[in-house]
């Protein structure tokens, strides 16, 4: 198979007849042979059976799961790369934002360039998109390009991308990770990223299910996780423990410093307070305290890091 095309969505079923005809036109036209797979992440609309009409009508080429609840895309995304068999994979969000026109081009420069994955980069967004969230995109993706590496990119979490397909098969998507799949991407050592302007279009149906502060602040969040653990996931001793080793010597020496005072002025016959009247004190056993638990933490991330359970469990209630 040559094309697989994930489709993650969350209550789009006005726009998926649209968006999948207009799927089946440019697969048909450029004569690629082809899947598309929907992946409902709880929706409560009329999606799901949107999805099944689509596979009566289409036996072969669609597909659909169906998760009992909402999880997020990340998940979705997961869910469809593990079922995805086409040589090249698609995503692309249903709000029909996404233009499936860019498909012939992105499979071109994976299978004939040689890219592992090449990302869109919606050039005109800007044009259909309110402030509250151009600006916040700007800078995230800015600070997105410094702590991956990644400097050829300019728009990080658009959701058109192409992947070569052993590239999401060795790839664990999980909490709201979609965003740095390229990161990911370039950790597991597909480092060949490529980048493709893309036509942006304004939204025809429904309104954007990814507004407000809260999702700018936690991709911050999650993309401190993932330098993190990309850096110390497999050895939090290292940062933990050295931290903690640090904290816990130099309070250790302060105490020594602040008793062998203590002494000194005993022997000498010197007035001197009590060791416990010192703030010195206090602040040095509370360095001790602090880097002892740290060093715990360490080992115990470790032991965690090399017992870890599968984190990719979603309860999913329907395949087709």
């Amino acid at each position: 198979m040559d094309i697989s095309i994930v489709v993650p969505l969350y209550n789009e079923d006005e726009s998926l007849p649209e968006l999948f005809s207009w799927i089946k036109r440019v697969m048909i036209n450029h004569g690629f042979s082809y899947e598309v797979i929907f992946v409902s992440d709880g929706s409560t609309d009329n999606s799901w059976n949107v999805i099944e009409g689509l596979k009566k009508e289409n036996p072969d080429t669609v597909h659909g799961i169906k998760f009992r609840r909402n999880y997020g895309k990340s998940p979705a995304l997961y869910c469809g790369f593990s079922a995805a068999k086409g040589d090249v994979v698609i995503t692309m969000d249903a709000d029909l934002q996404d233009s499936p026109d860019e498909i012939p081009e992105l499979y071109r420069m994976i299978m004939q360039e040689g890219y592992d994955l090449v990302s869109g980069y919606k050039m005109n967004r800007s044009k259909g998109d309110p402030l509250s969230k151009t600006i916040p995109t700007k800078l995230f993706n800015a600070t997105a390009r410094q702590v991956s590496g990644i400097h050829n990119l300019h728009d990080f979490n658009c959701g058109l991308k192409a992947y070569r397909n052993e590239v999401v098969k060795n790839i664990e998507v999980y909490g709201e990770m979609h965003r740095y799949i390229p990161y990911l991407a370039k950790n597991a050592g597909f480092c060949k990223i490529g980048e493709k302007k893309v036509h942006h279009q304004a939204r025809k149906f429904g309104k954007s299910k990814f507004m407000g502060l809260n999702r700018f602040v936690n991709g911050y969040l999650d993309l401190l996780s993932l330098w993190f653990l990309n850096n110390f996931g497999l050895k939090p001793m290292h940062v933990f423990g050295f931290i903690g080793t640090l904290m816990f010597m130099i309070g250790f020496l302060a105490v020594c410093v602040v008793g062998g005072t203590k002494l000194y002025c005993l022997a000498k016959g010197i007035p001197h307070p009590l060791v416990t009247n010192s703030p010195y004190f206090y602040i040095a056993l509370t360095m001790m305290i602090l880097g002892t638990q740290l060093f715990v933490a360490g080992f115990l991330g470790e032991l965690i890091s090399r017992n870890s359970a599968e984190r990719n469990n979603y309860q999913i209630e329907k395949t087709i």
